[in-house]
């Protein structure tokens, strides 16, 4: 027998048109009404509109690269938090290498029914990839929010880190120390974020080393490899080789690896070079020494990720825009005046492959 407005309204002890306002996801609902309305659905095999079924489930997926950088787990668990606090679950998916792609991760999510979706340094970021995933999301009217990385063909708000301008700081203070010869290692240049970095090392270099300086000599302080311990090691070791006195890394768990580079060529630190990170994540105050780091205010753009992802599942658009979160420079114990470092060989590389271009 076909259950009606009606049967549903009595059984919940609501009024019909209450129960109207919550099949068409219409406000004026308390949330007791709305559970009580949603519970006796259940009970009569009362099957939920489309736009319910999307809209109305509590879960809110959570993409999120891999968690070995510490600065990940620290978003996802403000997001979550921020999510929690207004009823909603965060379904998180993280990514690692060979692992889920993140296009299998939304075919899951929207199999699950979540009412929206927020894409930490994601696809999103990267130049080479197809903006239509995210637009055909759109279309299907799923809420969006992306951290770290742009695209201006998406129909949704952007929350990044001014990664330019932190680069700069870092630059400006190097400069001030006396440094000359300042590398730059950082991750795949096909992110938007790399780019961003490796633009204002060249503007910034320009104001505050030398206005005149050569394009090849800041290719040549320059190395692209991946975001890892590892990486950030054999990047600093190629920048050292090229008379770089001063390394800035674009994350903290590089900067670990150029600490440890800088043992394995037996130089004084910060006395024979000079490290900065970036992100900011709270073990970098235990390195030795202490790294000087480019802190992304995370804790904020996380929580207005999730803000914003609120509004947009409340019908309540935020501005089509990029939304830019400044960094600030805390200065520790990794950053000195460079010293006359005496020449020290370079080790062998083991055999194998290189894990930078």
């Amino acid at each position: 027998m076909r259950v009606r407005l009606a049967d549903i309204a009595t059984r919940a002890r609501v009024s019909e048109a209450t129960v109207s306002r919550v099949l068409n996801n219409k406000p004026g609902v308390s949330e007791a009404n709305r559970k009580a309305i949603l519970k006796t659905m259940e009970m009569l095999g009362y099957e939920r509109p489309e736009r319910m079924r999307t809209r109305n489930t509590g879960l809110v997926g959570l993409i999120v690269p891999e968690l070995t950088n510490p600065i990940f787990p620290l978003i996802a668990q403000v997001i979550e938090t921020e999510l929690a606090d207004k009823g909603f679950t965060s379904v998180l998916c993280t990514q690692t290498p060979g692992g889920v792609h993140e296009d299998e991760y939304v075919r899951m999510l929207l199999e699950r029914n979540v009412s929206g979706i927020v894409f930490v340094s994601g696809l999103h970021a990267n130049t080479d990839t197809d903006p239509g995933r995210y637009v055909d999301l759109r279309r299907r009217g799923m809420p969006i929010v992306l951290v770290n990385g742009f695209l201006p063909d998406v129909d949704a708000p952007f929350l990044s880190t001014d990664d330019a301008a932190g680069v700069g700081l870092a630059v400006a203070h190097l400069a001030g120390l006396g440094h000359r010869m300042i590398g730059l290692a950082t991750g795949p240049e096909r992110y938007v974020p790399v780019q961003r970095k490796l633009a204002g090392f060249k503007a910034a270099y320009r104001v505050h080393v030398d206005p005149g300086v050569d394009p090849g000599v800041l290719d040549a302080l320059t190395e692209f490899t991946v975001f890892s311990v590892d990486g950030g090691e054999e990047a600093t070791l190629a920048l050292v080789d090229r008379g770089a006195t001063a390394v800035i890394c674009g994350s903290d768990v590089m900067a670990f690896g150029a600490i440890r580079a800088g043992r394995r060529l037996g130089l004084q630190l910060p006395a024979d070079l000079s490290i900065i990170g970036s992100d900011g994540v709270p073990l970098g105050e235990f390195s030795e020494p202490a790294l000087t780091t480019i802190r992304s205010p995370a804790e904020e753009i996380a929580a207005a990720a999730a803000r914003a992802l609120l509004d947009e599942m409340a019908g309540h658009p935020a501005t089509r825009a990029e939304y830019m979160f400044r960094s600030q420079l805390v200065v520790r114990g990794s950053t000195a005046p460079p010293g006359d470092r005496a020449r020290v060989s370079r080790p062998p590389r083991a055999p194998g492959p290189t894990p930078w271009p």
